[in-house]
């Protein structure tokens, strides 16, 4: 596991552990697995090396996997925001905020709502339930979190916020060591895995 994983998570369950009861999140809870979310190149690699390892453990679920892939990328191909054929997303794409929000994630596995590739999943997916800042420095949860909560208990409960320059310099080293740019999405992540 890298660094950068190590310390996602130790903040992720440092805030889970102040969050208590506020934080509902559970196997089979998947709202936040619909609709499509740019990942960065170092989580596409992470859930490549996870499903080229989950094909030598269990092929069959692997392929279905890839059969959710290849619908996914199908549907998603004729309005993608970006280089559709890298998978590189347009850098400002005002169109993202409106595509493919009713899209399901194609890790997720339908029949029992748990992700296939939990241990590969992406920043975004190991940060997603705790207060987190917004680009304008708001506090944003999760809407199923929280709900009883005064002001004062979400924000003693917000994730550590030293975490997305962390992960944004480390996406940037990535990046940099191996010559690539950009953000994709799961499922063009793992269109050719």
């Amino acid at each position: 596991m890298s660094d950068l994983i190590q310390i996602i998570d130790a903040a992720f369950a440092d805030a889970a552990r102040r969050s208590g009861a506020h934080l509902v999140c559970r196997p089979g809870c998947t709202q936040c697995c619909v609709g499509v979310f740019a990942i960065s190149q170092q989580d596409a690699a992470r859930l490549r090396d996870a499903l080229t390892t989950l094909a030598e453990a269990d092929p069959a679920r692997a392929e279905r996997i890839r059969a959710r892939v290849a619908a996914s990328v199908a549907r998603l191909q004729f309005q993608f925001p970006g280089d559709a054929a890298s998978g590189v997303l347009a850098e400002e794409s005002e169109t993202f905020d409106d595509f493919a929000n009713d899209e399901i994630c194609p890790v997720l596995d339908p029949a029992t709502g748990a992700c296939d590739l939990y241990s590969a999943r992406p920043v975004l997916c190991r940060t997603f339930g705790p207060p987190m800042r917004d680009e304008d420095g708001n506090l944003a949860a999760c809407e199923l979190c929280y709900t009883g909560a005064t002001t004062e208990e979400i924000a003693a409960c917000e994730l550590d916020p030293a975490v997305p320059a962390i992960e944004e310099a480390d996406n940037e080293a990535f990046n940099a060591r191996l010559g690539l740019h950009g953000e994709t999405l799961v499922a063009y992540a793992l269109r050719s895995s």
